[in-house]
């Protein structure tokens, strides 16, 4: 079986961090690729395990040297898929899980034919309103955008591979799970199955020999 990137995306509030995360936790068949950002490392993170955190210089010299397999620039900040961390995953024989806004999921399945792209989406207005924060409290400000900025990726939503409503998040990461598990049997992501069914082909028409042996003896 032939590795291959699933890229979750979701409007703010729709949960890809938190399904991606309990996927990587469940499965030892997926790997994730760390990415870089420009944003100033928080309290708890880890550099190298929640991001690559650069200055703004340094991302955009990578982006010159085309380092990164999609970049994006989202609150101010830059965030970008390094090429060197997607391919080590694949390399080490594991599907790459990817944590990525529309633009860059379109970048990856243009240099990626073969990845799995699945939107996640809240089962309601007012449940996204909840998950965002609500009316109140220090994320109100920027609520508007928030929400605004939810319509215009959910229109995007049809483009991609698979949709899955996220009302509960363990049914969530079983739809996801059930997907990834799907992709992984189809032919195009088993380039050594032609020649196992072709042998298995080969096989039968020798056992149909030898009975034909056997009853015409």
């Amino acid at each position: 079986m032939k590795p291959f990137p699933l890229v979750l995306s979701s409007p703010s509030g729709g949960g890809k961090t938190t399904i991606a995360k309990a996927l990587l936790d469940a499965r030892d068949d997926l790997g994730y690729s760390v990415s870089a950002t420009t944003r100033r490392m928080r309290p708890g993170e880890v550099e190298g395990k929640d991001y690559f955190f650069l200055n703004r210089k340094d991302f955009e010299q990578k982006v010159k040297a085309g380092e990164f397999v999609e970049w994006a620039e989202y609150g101010g900040e830059l965030y970008g898929t390094l090429k060197a961390q997607l391919q080590a995953v694949i390399d080490g024989g594991r599907h790459v899980v990817l944590d990525i806004e529309i633009q860059g999921a379109r970048e990856v399945k243009r240099l990626f034919h073969d990845a799995v792209l699945v939107f996640i989406v809240p089962p309601s207005a007012d449940e996204l309103l909840k998950r965002l924060g609500g009316t109140t409290g220090t994320r109100a400000a920027n609520l508007e955008q928030r929400m605004r900025r939810a319509v215009v990726e959910l229109n995007e939503a049809l483009q991609y591979d698979y949709v899955v409503v996220n009302a509960d998040r363990t049914e969530a990461v079983a739809d996801v799970a059930a997907i990834l598990d799907a992709e992984s049997r189809r032919p195009k992501h088993n380039p050594d199955l032609s020649e196992q069914l072709g042998q298995l082909g080969r096989d039968v028409l020798v056992l149909l020999d030898q009975i034909k042996m056997r009853v015409g003896g």
